[in-house]
């Protein structure tokens, strides 16, 4: 599982951002650049330093944006009967009647407060490849915690 897996929407946030980032924030961080040098001495001028960190920071979200989408593998949502990436899974913890669907993700898109979970999560790891009906066992620090499958979409 050392592929890092994004889906379609994902991509296209992150293409998005980075076309956004080397634009229009490239342009305002040079400007303020420019600005910062016209006030003069730059080893005591605060303005300057602050452009010239903002611009390392930009620089290396750039970088990192660009190494996502160059190397990872864009999933598109379709119906399937085994628990992959972007599959929604509903589980249901044994020996309760509480029932939770989570969407399996790649690492950079994981999210549990819109249950999305990270394929390399243990619980996204334990569901991986399972179909309906199957069981899935997740160790916790209290024990294991048993899941069965209810429904794949």
């Amino acid at each position: 599982m050392d592929t890092n897996y994004i889906t379609k929407e994902k991509h296209k946030d992150l293409s998005e951002e980075l076309a956004h980032l080397k634009s229009t924030k490239r342009k305002e961080i040079i400007e303020k650049l420019d600005y910062a040098k016209s006030l003069g001495d730059l080893s005591e001028n605060a303005e300057y330093h602050q452009a010239r960190e903002d611009q390392g920071k930009l620089e290396d979200r750039i970088r990192e944006l660009e190494h996502i989408l160059k190397t990872s593998v864009v999933v598109e949502k379709h119906s399937t009967s085994v628990a992959e990436i972007g599959a929604t899974v509903t589980i249901q913890k044994k020996g309760t009647s509480e029932k939770k669907s989570y969407q399996l993700v790649g690492s950079q898109e994981s999210d549990m407060l819109n249950n999305k979970i990270s394929n390399n999560s243990p619980l996204g790891a334990a569901l991986y490849g399972k179909k309906k009906g199957d069981t899935a066992s997740v160790a916790t620090p209290k024990g294991v915690i048993e899941y069965k499958i209810l429904d794949i979409e």
